[in-house]
């Protein structure tokens, strides 16, 4: 039986593979224009898997092709000599490794070319590859560098200097006829010593992550295979959560089909779905400990994230911004349809407010008052179910017991001290009472949907940056779509209210035939002056 896979490079014969042949057979197109080609997709999105399919696709299909693949992973502190021999033997290795997948030898004069030719540096890399082309017998040589940013620095200019020059020959034939380069966002973030790439030839070729359409034909192979369906539910859930991150979405499914003991007989049902999404939030996730280690790499990826999940406005998507640049090279953000900074998923979102939020904040105790003897299972009725009003009403009482205290809340920014110590209260919560929570990005700029499952009930809160009258009536017409949208008759809206004289409410009203509980809560800006008589 195959599996999910979540770990390097995936193969059919041993993974549910999502098959990509749109972006296949563009590739192969631009492979046969002769193009040179950056490939660009964040780590842990499937660039390896695609790039392997496009070799055995010409492999096996276009017999005037010869594919190989080379990986630079191993090389960035060898010497440029050392590095150029290693590639004269890695491209020996790869023409071999084609040919015997034919069942075939290369004529002598190849492989004596092949045996005593060197490369030592990139003049030399020059001839070795005009030579080659005479030798190829109309066949058109196509090279992938996997992991290219792993070139010795000091060999870069030189080697992408020679590249172009071929690129550019007017002189036939051209080898390598077509390149694709895996690992960078763009050839000028390898170019070390100058302002302008000498390799500015190449088109970018973008790998997007899983359509909808996609998630739906992978977890149908396992239905096929294995005879257990998901509900239509939790297929649309896992795209939504993930927006089709390639090792979220197989991840999600790993648990769900290999770790839950679910009987093969049972439909996967959205029961087991927010189990399997809790246990993805909670648990180590290489893929995620590589998102979070990276955001806390620079202290500006904090500011302009915050700044994206706060702000009405949004941030532009300007890929010349370097911030922007590299958090899109990480995978944490994309291009939103308004053409703003868009968090990439919600299950990433949740694990940034997560990063930057303290595992302690020092508030806990002030989370009840005196009088709550049974702590957050007193927001339960006796059905078992969530009673969101007294739970929320504590929380806007929390705060303003809280005080001048929650700006003593360690390295968060003030903007964001609200939202973060809902998320932990609401956190500690639904891990008291076994519930889940998820967020939802919506398109709303500066708006967070939490949504909370228990005992089968959904229960939507949308959170805001006070900006307004008009833009908190807005809102609620906003959160009002929402619940619709999600079959929910009661949701509840949480603004913070930065402002120096802020004015609280707290209201229930009726909206387009729905109860919306609106809370305008305010969060203190700074500590209260103290004189002395």
């Amino acid at each position: 039986m195959r599996h999910f896979g979540t770990e390097g490079p995936v193969s059919s014969e041993k993974h549910y593979v999502v098959n990509r042949s749109t972006e296949l057979a563009d590739f192969i197109d631009r492979v046969k224009q002769g193009k040179y080609l950056v490939i660009f997709a964040p780590r842990q999105t499937g660039k390896t898997t695609f790039f392997h399919t496009v070799l055995d696709t010409l492999a096996a299909e276009e017999p005037t092709y010869l594919p190989i693949e080379l990986n630079f992973e191993a090389y960035e502190d060898v010497d440029p000599v050392d590095f150029y021999e290693c590639l004269s033997e890695d491209i020996r290795e790869g023409v071999a490794y084609v040919f015997q997948r034919h069942g075939n030898m290369p004529a002598e004069a190849f492989a004596r070319f092949l045996d005593t030719a060197r490369i030592t540096d990139h003049v030399s890399m020059l001839k070795f590859f005009k030579q080659m082309a005479s030798l190829l017998d109309n066949r058109q040589l196509v090279i992938v560098i996997d992991e290219f940013d792993g070139i010795p620095k000091a060999a870069v200019n030189g080697f992408l200097h020679s590249l172009r020059r071929i690129y550019l020959s007017r002189i036939p034939p051209r080898c390598p006829h077509s390149l694709g380069i895996v690992g960078v966002k763009s050839i000028a973030q390898l170019n070390y010593d100058r302002s302008i790439s000498p390799f500015n030839i190449q088109q970018e070729f973008h790998l997007p992550n899983f359509t909808s359409e996609q998630v739906e034909e992978l977890l149908s192979q396992y239905t096929e295979e294995v005879g257990q369906a998901f509900e239509p539910e939790v297929v649309a859930s896992i795209h939504k959560q993930t927006a089709g991150q390639p090792v979220l979405v197989n991840r999600l499914a790993q648990i769900l089909t290999e770790e839950m003991d679910i009987p093969k007989t049972e439909t996967i049902t959205m029961e087991h779905w927010t189990a399997a999404h809790t246990q993805l939030l909670h648990s180590r996730n290489t893929n995620i400990e590589h998102l979070t280690t990276n955001i806390r790499k620079d202290p500006r990826f904090e500011k302009i994230l915050m700044r994206i999940t706060a702000s009405d406005e949004g941030v532009p998507f300007n890929l010349h911004d370097q911030t922007i640049n590299d958090l899109v090279t990480y995978g944490v953000i994309s291009k939103g349809m308004d053409g703003l900074c868009d968090i990439a998923n919600p299950i990433y979102l949740y694990a940034i407010l997560q990063a930057f939020k303290p595992t302690v904040n020092g508030l806990e105790e002030e989370y009840f008052p005196e009088d709550n003897l049974t702590g957050f299972r007193t927001y339960l009725t006796d059905t078992g179910h969530i009673a969101m009003e007294p739970l929320l009403d504590n929380f806007r009482d929390f705060i303003a017991r809280a005080g001048f205290e929650i700006l003593q809340v360690p390295q968060t920014p003030k903007e964001s001290v609200g939202r973060h110590l809902l998320l932990a209260y609401l956190d500690q919560f639904v891990q008291t009472i076994g519930g889940s929570l998820y967020l939802e990005v919506q398109t709303g700029r500066g708006r967070i949907d939490v949504l909370i499952t228990h005992n089968r009930e959904k229960y939507i809160i949308e959170t805001k940056i006070w900006r307004g009258p008009a833009r908190y009536e807005a809102g609620k017409q906003q959160l009002a779509a929402y619940l619709t949208s999600e079959g929910i008759d009661t949701g509840y809206y949480i603004v913070f209210d930065h402002r120096q004289n802020p004015e609280p409410r707290a209201e229930t009203e009726t909206l387009n035939g729905l109860t919306l509980r609106s809370y305008v809560i305010p969060v203190v800006q700074e500590r209260p002056s103290i004189t002395s008589e």
